[in-house]
């Protein structure tokens, strides 16, 4: 059975997916939006925090997509998406990494999935 967070973060995932990076109607208020690697790492607090955020990171690069390549749900509360980004950098030497993300959320990579 698909969970309803699932279905909420694929179809945050289709806006995504088209360059449309927009919509907050999904996020909560008080919503903390990490990124622990890249460019631009940092945290943001809030809906003007998380626009802060992705703008950051938006910035470091030129025509710039993101795709999902798998959804997985470790529990009830939380949905992990293995995604690629396709990017025209600005800058050159930016080596992003799985196995880091998967080890910043304590999980090992061979995870049961949710496709």
């Amino acid at each position: 059975m698909i969970s309803a967070n699932l279905d909420l973060v694929r179809s945050i995932y289709a806006d995504w997916e088209r360059g449309d990076w927009t919509s907050s109607a999904w996020a909560d208020p008080e919503i903390e939006f990490v990124v622990v690697d890249g460019p631009e790492p940092g945290a943001w607090m809030g809906l003007a925090g998380m626009a802060e955020g992705i703008g950051s990171w938006i910035s470091a690069w030129s025509d710039w997509r993101v795709e999902a390549d798998e959804y997985r749900e470790p529990d009830a509360e939380r949905v992990l998406v293995l995604s690629h980004n396709i990017v025209r950098g600005k800058a050159s030497g930016l080596d992003l990494d799985r196995e880091h993300a998967f080890a910043d959320l304590g999980l090992a990579r061979e995870a049961d999935s949710a496709r």
